[in-house]
Parts: C-alpha cells; structure tokens; sequence
C-alpha cells in the first residue's frame, strides 16, 4: 500500500468517512496521520516547579534505575514523562501529551516531544513481563521481614471498547451500561507506599479476587503483614483462608446480619457514655469483646463495637424520611390493584381486600424500631488482640490509600481507559500505577509537613501545591537561553520544604534544563 496522509479535522467534516483509532494503524501500518510528526518548536516559558519536585522524588525512589532494568533509555524517560503528564495535567488522554510536553521540561533525550501516536504506540509496547518485572523488583526493595499492615481496595473503569479482553460486565461503580476492568491495589501503610497493583476481568468479584492477591503476596516473600479490608471483603470464606494462609487481619463488618445486630443490641448501653470508652479525636465510643464468628470458627475474635452521635443522627434522620416517603407512596396507591416488592413488605404489614385492591400499609414497628436502635453502631473485626482504640486507629489509616483511588480516579483521570487493544490497556494501566507512586509520596510529604506547621495550609494538597509549583518558570530570552523568570515565593519555599527542597534546588534543576536544551538546540542546528 502507497502512503497516504490523512487529516482527522477532514474527516470530522466528511459523514462518509470515519476517525481513526489506535487500531487503524494495525491494518493501514503505512498511512500517516496528521499529527503523528513530532513536534520541534517549544514555548517561551516553561513551567519547571512540580519537574523538579518529580525529579526529586524518582531520584529517591531510584525509579529512574528500577524502570531502567526493564525498559530502554527513550521508553524509560517517555514512560517518566507520560507519569508526570498525568500528574500535572490530571489527564490520561494520549492526544493531549504534546500539548502538555510544549511547556513543561521532558525525560527524554534533549527533551524531545513525542506525537500523540508515538505514545500510543508506546503504550502497546509495555508488556506483562515488563510490568511484572518491575513490581517483583519494587517489592524486593521492601524489608519483608518488618510487620507492615496492607491495606488493599479495589475498584474498576469503565472501557466500551469491544476488543478488550479484561472487559467483561460485573459490579460497575459507576453503572454506564459498559464493560468494565477491575482493578486493585495493596498499600503499606506502615511506609506509607503503593506496593503492587492488578487488573483482572470485570465479572470477578472482590471476594473471589483476594485470594489470587494472597497467592501474589506469598510470591513477593512477605512474612511478617496483617491485611487490613473493608466490608466488601467481609465473608466467612476469607475469613478462613487468611487464617490458613496465617496472615492477621482487620476487617469492617459486612451490613447489620443478625449476628452483628444481636451483638450490638446485647451490648448496648453499656459503654455509649462511658468516658474510658471514648476513642478521642474519632468522636465515637467503643468497647471491645471476644468471641466466635460463625459456627465452625475455631478462633475466638476481637470483635469492636462503635457508636457516633453524629452518624447515629444522620443515619436517623435519613431512616425516617425513607420510611415517610415510602408510607406516602403506598397511600396513594390505596384502592388500587398494585404490588410493592420486599423494600416494602420489610418494614409494613400490606392488607389487601378478598379482590386483591390494597387497602393500607401497616408499620411494622418491632422491626423499624429495631433499626433505629442500631443507627449510629459499626462493628470492626480484627483476628489479633488489641483495644478498641486501636483497631479503629488502624481502620482509619486506610483513608490514605482510599485517597489514593480517589486520585487515581479523579486527579489521574482514570475513571475509564481510552484505549481500543489490550496491549495499549496494560501500558496505560502500568503507566498510571508509577504515577501513584509518585503523586502518593507528594500527598504524604505534604500531608507530614502540614502537620507540622501551627496554622493548617491550604495550599498544602496536592492539587493547590502543583498549581503553586507551576507558576516556578523559566523564560526564554533574546539569546535563546531559557533562565528563571523570578526567585521563589515563600509559599514555594514552603512547599518545597515538604519533599526536603530549597530555592537552590531549583536554580540548580533550572541550570541543568537550560543545558539540555541549549545542547538540544546545538545539535538541531548542525543538522
């Protein structure tokens, strides 16, 4: 087949023709699609503050050498730079790395900016080997001989693209009407860090998951950890196999079953004002009790039985006004040939007439009373003994790695994965785990530094600090030579502070991108 150029704004405007995807280049290989050439010009001014916080913390990490092992010099640095794109520009739209990369400095070889179709291409070229490669290397790092507690959590994007095998329809988050990919990932919280990720077939459940992720963790040599779930890993199955397998375990109880209703009404009363029972700066009240799980349980548990006055009004108020406008519901239905599922027969006695026409509701006050007597209770499980305090004070150290989804989700921009090959799936995925990494480590030195101070910061997230951090530039002037526009603002030094930086830090940073690309600019002018 002859080259040929194809212009995307052409066939935007054309009805008979169609855009083109990352796969038409798989069956038209010598087609050239506008925009595949890469960009040569750079802007005036370059935003260098969140590049050096970013090259600070690869150089501790030694990302820049772990990745190295595994990739080649250009894809290492591509990969860096598509990890900080993400980061910065809170986006993992191929398309839009070049806009991104006009501004800001680059990993790659005298700051090259790469196409949209060079990229993804280099997402198709990450394979599971070296994905797996790099995660058995970053957990070799780890000590696995300290007692750590994992915190791992799931959740999954949604992906409409049909020729993705890990897209299967199960349990969406965010219910679209799509396929989804689940995705998963365990966290350190003792140092604070992602250890491992995985995706899998959206139609597998958490349940059934955890146990491959228990075989995973067996494999990367951890001896020493305790696992720390919430609700949806709540089943006397994983019970059981976390205790074959001998890891200790922190767990929400799943729901108000009878068991744990029972439990709670048994002992209520009898520490909700006790003031040796109050877990302080959480603002609930706790006590702690041991016994069996389930018939069969060989072990006896720590079962922690909570109350919060606040969550026991919310929770009120919300029960009640569900039942008023489910009452009102059913009242205008009276004299009508109508029927109401279980959500109704739960909570009202329904009469009907000989014909079958309803005639009113009658509450069923034993059971509503019932569950307004648990409003505000929640029960955490740990398999080791400890206070009530403390196995709350470990539930709660989750928030960390909850966040981490969060940014995963909205800060990343991955809530669903453009790609249309499952190649291109496991690149990107791979792409945005590193990208945790890094934009984890600046949320806790943010976090710690913040804590620090007398007076809480608000600039101190991430998202305000990196916009801070952004207006750190470097102009170009009349000799070609890109320099610091201004010195940096207290704010700036404040922030900088966190990641155990100073102004020097980036005048030196400044010095070294200004060389890259006078010598860039050399070299380009010898051709």
């Amino acid at each position: 087949m002859s080259a040929f150029k194809l212009d995307r704004q052409e066939t935007a405007d054309d009805d008979t023709m169609m855009i083109p995807n990352e796969a038409f280049l798989k069956y038209f290989p010598d087609a050239v699609l506008a925009g595949m050439e890469e960009r040569t010009e750079r802007s005036s001014c370059l935003r260098v503050g969140t590049y050096a916080v970013i090259h600070k913390i690869v150089s501790d990490y030694s990302l820049d050498k772990l990745l190295g092992q595994f990739f080649s010099e250009r894809d290492m640095a591509l990969l860096l730079d598509l990890s900080s794109y993400s980061i910065v520009e809170e986006s993992n739209v191929a398309q839009h790395h070049p806009d991104y990369a006009y501004n800001h400095p680059l990993y790659s070889s005298g700051m090259k900016i790469y196409s949209d179709a060079s990229v993804s291409d280099f997402f198709k070229s990450i394979t599971k080997d070296k994905s797996t490669g790099f995660l058995n290397e970053w957990n070799a790092k780890r000590n696995r001989r300290e007692r750590i507690y994992i915190s791992y959590d799931s959740t999954n994007k949604n992906c409409q693209a049909g020729e993705i095998e890990l897209a299967e329809f199960g349990h969406a988050k965010t219910d679209i009407g799509s396929a989804i990919i689940n995705y998963s990932v365990g966290y350190d919280l003792k140092n604070k860090e992602p250890l491992f990720y995985e995706a899998y077939p959206g139609s597998i459940n958490d349940v059934s998951q955890l146990r491959a992720m228990l075989g995973r963790i067996t494999g990367y040599g951890y001896k020493k950890i305790g696992f720390i779930l919430d609700r949806g890993y709540f089943s006397r199955g994983n019970i059981r196999y976390l205790d074959e397998c001998g890891y200790s375990f922190v767990i929400m109880a799943k729901g108000m079953s009878s068991f744990i209703s029972d439990l709670i009404l048994e002992n209520k009363g009898t520490f909700e004002n006790k003031r040796s029972c109050d877990m302080n700066a959480y603002g609930v009240y706790g006590k702690t009790v041991q016994k069996t799980l389930f018939e069969g349980d060989e072990k006896k548990r720590y079962i922690h039985i909570y109350h919060s006055i606040s969550k026991d009004a919310d929770e009120r108020e919300h029960f009640e006004n569900a039942l008023r406008e489910r009452t009102a519901l059913l009242m205008s239905h009276q004299n009508e040939t109508v029927e109401f599922g279980s959500a109704y027969e739960k909570y009202f006695y329904l009469h009907y007439d000989k014909d079958g026409v309803f005639l009113y509701p009658e509450e069923k006050t034993t059971v509503t009373e019932r569950e307004i007597s648990l409003c505000g209770y929640f029960v955490i499980i740990t398999s080791e003994r400890m206070t009530a305090k403390e196995a709350l004070h470990l539930y709660k150290s989750r928030d960390v790695s909850e966040k981490l989804f969060a940014s995963d989700k909205s800060f990343l921009g991955n809530k669903s994965m453009r790609s249309h090959t499952n190649e291109g799936v496991e690149g990107r995925i791979f792409t945005q785990f590193i990208a945790l990494i890094i934009r984890n480590k600046i949320y806790t030195a943010l976090q710690e530094e913040n804590e620090k101070l007398e007076k809480k910061q608000n600039y101190m997230t991430v998202p305000a600090a990196i916009r801070e951090l952004e207006k750190i530039e470097m102009t170009r002037q009349t000799d070609n030579v890109y320099r610091l526009d201004h010195a940096v603002t207290a704010k700036q030094k404040k922030i900088l502070e966190a990641f155990g930086m100073n102004e020097g830090n980036i005048t030196y940073r400044a010095g070294e991108i200004s060389n890259t690309l006078k010598k860039s600019n050399i070299q380009k002018e010898r051709r």
